[in-house]
């Protein structure tokens, strides 16, 4: 080999085996290099014994999805490009034509629409049920039910269900139904993360997390995952996940992997502040409301109590309905720890209102105007003096 492009492409030199270090390695490829011809026809991939192409993992993408699977109290992992792509593939390894999904009244946005999107368009129909009552879920189960998620608290309100008589009332659906047609339960665990329940000792049959939320705590990457204890409901997952193409760098693996060593502290020190913030917040003029899980009175706080240790940094305030929403919204604009933005679980604050009628097919119980905040890692003390001094340009 004289030319130099072919010697640099071609170089001999292989680093010595055995390097160790606290990060895992980051390893990025799209074509997978192997020993010979039997290797390429031969090498499996689905059961992480070995390698064959970017998409379908690398050690760094095993690597997150052992630990995931090991945070959730799972034993399967995907990881997919953010938290919707992995709500959306669990709705496309399960549903076909003709199936029906079950979705709480506060669900994610986005997971609404695509049911009403994408799904409808597909020949597969939607409901909705009220999730902090089983008794209207099982009036809601048909024999084109397939799929039922849940939401544990659900969106912007909040509401905690009781998971396991949901889970209950399921299988008690379930009983008779011939293995391929059993109703699946779903449940979106990113509020929980895997550290304030485990979902899995609570029934359910797939745990699905947008990881870009706690596992990264950056606010600087998307990604997803969907975790089950079932190896066939995994393998399912898996061949719709290859056939999509769905994958996620290496770069971005890291980044959640190094978020993953300070979650638990970043959880604890986040839920402590919330909740200082959270009660404070329902003694000031002006606020009717204040949604939060632990907080007692907030819808399915009995629930939370129960089955959780913990609770994210999300509450939402409802304010009285004599203030407008162009006044909600300068309020928001008062704050300045608080920034307008979606997503939450990173370093800085944020706020957004919204309009509750608008994203609910039950009537809300409040004609106030609500915004949710998301606490970061600022000073507890330092935000509180935010929220009032713009409490404070509110009434004046």
């Amino acid at each position: 080999m004289s030319d130099l492009s072919t010697r640099l492409i071609h170089h001999p030199y292989r680093p010595p085996e055995g390097f160790d270090a606290v990060a895992p390695g980051v390893h990025k490829a799209s074509t997978v290099l192997f020993k010979d011809v039997q290797a390429l026809r031969t090498q499996e991939w689905a059961d992480k014994s070995g390698y064959t192409y970017g998409l379908h993992g690398t050690p760094t993408t095993f690597t997150l999805e052992e630990r995931i699977a090991t945070i959730e109290g799972g034993q399967y992992c995907v990881l997919a490009p953010s938290g919707l792509s992995a709500l959306t593939l669990v709705d496309m390894s399960f549903l076909r034509q003709g199936d029906e999904v079950l979705l709480p009244d506060n669900a994610y946005g986005p997971g609404k629409a695509f049911a009403a999107g994408e799904l409808a368009h597909w020949g597969i129909t939607h409901r909705y049920y009220d999730p902090l009552d089983p008794a209207d879920l099982v009036s809601r189960l048909s024999p084109a039910t397939r799929l039922v998620w849940i939401e544990a608290p659900g969106s912007i309100t909040l509401e905690f269900p009781d998971i396991p008589a949901l889970v209950a009332a399921v299988r008690q659906a379930n009983d008779g139904r011939a293995p391929e047609r059993r109703i699946l339960t779903a449940l979106d665990n990113t509020w929980g993360a895997g550290i304030a329940f485990r979902p899995f000792d609570l029934g359910v049959d797939i745990s699905m997390q947008a990881l870009t939320k706690y596992p990264s705590g950056g606010a600087d990457v998307l990604m997803g995952s969907v975790v089950t204890r079932d190896h066939a409901l995994h393998h399912q997952l898996l061949m719709c996940h290859m056939r999509l193409g769905l994958g996620v760098s290496g770069n971005d693996t890291e980044l959640v992997l190094r978020g993953l060593a300070s979650m638990p502290l970043r959880y604890q020190t986040q839920d402590a502040t919330t909740r200082a913030l959270a009660t404070w917040m329902q003694d000031q003029p002006g606020v009717v409301r204040v949604l939060h899980p632990a907080l007692a009175g907030s819808p399915g706080h009995e629930a939370w109590a129960r089955e959780a240790t913990a609770a994210a940094c999300l509450f939402s305030a409802v304010f009285d309905e004599r203030f407008s929403q162009s006044q909600i919204d300068a309020f928001c604009d008062r704050l300045r720890l608080f920034r307008p933005g979606w997503s939450w679980a990173g370093p800085i604050s944020l706020c957004a209102p919204y309009n509750v009628p608008a994203i609910r097919t039950r009537p809300w119980a409040h004609k106030g105007g609500l915004v949710r905040f998301a606490i970061g890692l600022e000073s507890a003390d330092d935000l509180r003096a935010d929220l009032a001094q713009a409490l404070v340009a509110l009434h004046t």
